[in-house]
């Protein structure tokens, strides 16, 4: 004799499979949380050589400020190459753990919607750089950064919605504070990926191996 129940658990097993299709549920904690610890280094690497320049080469030195231009560009490049790269390397993990394919039809869908707010805010910042907007540099990284969160999270789990929705709102308060520009970008980039890391692993991650589908729940 059937369970009462088997119809309900039978249309559960249904809608995860649909979601499992639709969204790409492979994300890993351990990704935010190692962008979060790339980001405070570059923010402490960063901070550190501001203060040498104003400190010793401000007004003093031919170039000092180009000298400075591009070591905190190639603080960011290398910070953004290293975040990627983690992030690639412990998603490829937890997909292969989850026998999902990680460049699938969901993926490719992810990679568009979130790539097309990167590549505007890229611009803008391009510009910004150009006619010596630098306040404004941070509040646009962390404003267009949220917004491509928030864009390609109905791709994958919610919680990445509001990441992009914290994200946002550091970036318009740091529009009124630029000075403050290296704690909030540590805090968006370093800090807020930290939580949300350890909070993707503490809801889906840690669970035992098979049960990860029965607890994935997208937005």
């Amino acid at each position: 004799m059937d369970h009462p129940t088997q119809p309900l658990e039978t249309l559960h097993d249904i809608r995860r499979m649909m979601e499992r299709s639709s969204r790409f549920i492979s994300l890993s904690g351990w990704s935010g949380i190692a962008a979060g610890i790339c980001a405070l280094v570059a923010a402490a690497a960063a901070r550190q050589r501001i203060a040498y320049y104003y400190q010793a080469q401000y007004g003093k030195i031919y170039g000092a400020l180009t000298d400075l231009k591009f070591d905190l560009i190639l603080i960011a490049l290398l910070t953004f190459t290293a975040a990627f790269v983690l992030a690639c390397f412990f998603t490829f993990l937890r997909s292969k753990k989850d026998g999902v394919a990680i460049w699938g039809q969901t993926a490719r869908r992810l990679m568009w919607n979130t790539l097309l707010p990167l590549a505007v805010g890229g611009l803008l910042i391009w510009r910004l750089i150009e006619i010596s907007g630098y306040e404004l540099v941070a509040p646009a990284c962390l404003l267009f950064y949220g917004l491509a969160l928030v864009n390609g999270s109905k791709y994958t789990i919610g919680e990445v919605r509001w990441l992009g929705y914290g994200e946002i709102i550091l970036g318009a308060i740091n529009l009124w504070y630029p000075g403050q520009s290296i704690i909030f970008w540590a805090l968006g980039f370093g800090l807020l990926h930290i939580i949300y890391g350890f909070a993707m692993w503490w809801k889906y991650e840690r669970i035992p191996d098979g049960e990860n589908s029965r607890h994935v729940k997208p937005e």
